[in-house]
This record gives structure tokens, C-alpha cells and sequence, in this order.
């Protein structure tokens, strides 16, 4: 997880203290509210509650709501699609009364990754935050819908939505909340647990669908722990990032998942590869004489 979260930003102002609300029902007579205060170290979560009730209830799941990739259509940038899933994302049937916190990619928040590996999402067009054109435009719109939403804004500079969200689902279980986590990025599948889920948008039947740790389960027969080191393994297309097939044709998810399976993860596969026999000669050959590449694909990919 981030270590850091030191310039976490919800407006202009250079305060490292605010409050982030999202009202139910966007009534402001009800409300609930998370504050995170940022220090040179850390970010602490904490949550309290208004309402001109007697009684106020914590709510029991927090969603993080991921931008950058709702911008999109294909490879393109499109505004309209941000305010379809927007307003189908705060509907009755998805977020609702829930808490809702945004996430945004920071300024070169790809670049530690692109120094590991050049071809990390080379081929996405940049969502530019300023210069000439409607793309230049489209990051005040964003966030301008957004504050008006009463969702908040989360931006890091130096760090990519994927790791910020990381790092604050980790803070908001142990405040003993629940989390979905709203994204088409299936990088988040490594962090799902009992109390992490993902809700993704599904264009095709244009509305958002829930997705589980059993969901998991049924379409991979494995657990989310072993997501990051199979697809370090196998790679990540649509990121750049090159799977073990690449240098060995034969080596495809059915050999990567018993592995992975047998050993429990990528780094104890690897070290038992180096001292014994592990598999066919084609997989026993691969993680022996390409362990440095696959432990560079687990950097890449993994959400820290």
C-alpha cells in the first residue's frame, strides 16, 4: 500500500485537513461525513456523522468511485460517457445512501511504473488536464459535476486512483466499514475480500453489475489472493503489460493457475523453481530463466 498520501486534494486550498460529505438523497437535511486529515506520513481516516435527527446511523459500506477510466469510450476520451455512468453509478440501484468518495489519477502518476516498463499503458490516450481542445477541458467539467454530486474529490499527485483507493480501502476496513469499489479496472480484483466488493460498469447491458469474492471464485476457481500473481504471469493486454507467453507460447492460464494454486503465490513459485523440478520442462524452463521478468510484471501490477 502507498505509504503517503501528502497531497490529497479536494479543492484549491492548500489545507491538509477537510471534510468530505455526501448527502442521502442529495438532502441536505441528512448527511454523512469523512474527514481525512493528511500528515508528512500518512493519511488517517476518520468519520462522524451529522443529521437533524436524534439519531444518526454509521453507514456500513463506503464506495470509491474511480474516474479516469468512466472518461473513456474504447481508447478515446468522451465526456459523455462520464455522465451516463455518473448518474446510473448514483441511482437507488448502485450507490444511493452510501458514502461516495472520487478518485482521480495525479500528475505522472504512471511514470514509476513506465520507468519499470515503457509499454505500461502506452497505448491509452492521455486524459489531459490542461492545453488546447475539448480533451484539455473535459478535467474541470469532471470535477465541477462531481462537487455539485456532494462527491468529493480525491487526487494524488505522483500516484495513480488504483493505489490512492488502495491505500484508503485499507484505512476505511479498519474503521470497520464495508467497501465497493465502482471501476471497469479489473486491477482491483486483487483487493477483494468478504468485505471488499467491485461494482463494474457493463456497457453492453448498460447499467453497473455488482461482482464478489464468489464471483471471483466461479469465473477463475481460485481466490482473489492469487489474482495479482497469475496475471503477473499471464500479463495485462489492455495495460501493456506482457504475459510469460510472450517469450513461451505453451505457458497459458490453465499451467499458470496450477502453479499458482500448488505454491500459494508468485514468489514461492518462483523459489521453488530455482532449487527443484516444479513442472513441464516448457514451464520449469520459463520461471527459471525469466523470474526477473515476471517479478517486474508483479511490480508493475501490483496496488501499493
Amino acid at each position: 500500500m502507498m505509504k503517503s498520501l501528502q497531497t490529497a486534494n479536494v479543492s484549491s486550498s492548500p489545507s491538509h485537513s477537510f471534510n468530505l460529505i455526501h448527502h442521502s438523497n442529495f438532502n441536505p437535511s441528512s448527511s454523512s461525513s469523512l474527514s481525512f486529515k493528511t500528515t508528512p506520513k500518512t493519511t488517517a481516516l476518520t468519520t462522524t456523522a451529522t443529521a437533524t435527527t436524534t439519531v444518526t446511523q454509521k453507514p456500513n459500506r463506503v464506495f470509491f468511485l474511480d474516474v479516469n477510466p468512466l472518461c473513456y469510450e474504447g481508447t478515446n476520451p468522451s465526456l459523455h460517457s462520464f455522465a451516463k455512468w455518473l448518474s446510473l453509478f448514483l441511482s437507488p440501484q448502485v450507490a444511493h445512501n452510501s458514502p461516495v468518495i472520487a478518485v482521480i489519477d495525479g500528475e505522472r502518476g504512471s511514470e514509476h511504473r513506465r520507468k519499470l516498463l515503457p509499454s505500461y499503458k502506452a497505448n491509452r490516450k492521455k486524459f489531459a488536464t490542461g492545453g488546447a481542445g475539448y480533451v484539455g477541458r473535459f478535467h474541470p467539467v469532471i470535477s465541477d459535476v462531481l462537487r455539485k454530486c456532494n462527491v468529493p474529490i480525491i487526487k494524488v499527485d505522483g500516484h495513480e486512483a488504483d493505489d490512492v483507493v488502495a491505500t484508503l480501502v485499507e484505512q476505511v476496513l479498519k474503521k470497520g466499514f464495508r467497501v465497493v469499489i465502482a471501476s471497469p479496472d479489473k486491477d482491483f480484483k486483487q483487493l477483494i475480500s468478504d468485505n471488499v466488493q467491485i461494482v463494474m460498469p457493463l456497457p453492453e447491458l448498460q447499467r453497473w453489475s455488482f461482482y464478489t469474492m464468489r464471483h471471483y471464485r466461479d469465473q477463475y476457481n481460485c481466490d482473489p489472493e492469487s489474482d495479482l500473481s497469475l496475471r503477473s504471469i499471464i500479463g495485462d493486454e489492455v495495460d501493456g503489460v506482457p504475459g510469460i507467453q510472450n517469450l513461451v507460447p505453451n505457458f497459458g492460464w490453465k499451467t499458470a493457475l496450477k502453479l499458482v494454486r500448488k505454491h500459494g503465490s508468485l514468489e514461492a513459485l518462483l523459489n521453488a523453481a530455482a532449487i527443484r523440478t516444479v513442472g513441464k520442462p516448457y514451464a520449469q524452463d520459463a520461471l527459471k530463466n525469466h523470474a526477473d521478468y515476471l517479478r517486474r510484471n508483479y511490480e508493475v501490477l501490483a496496488l501499493k
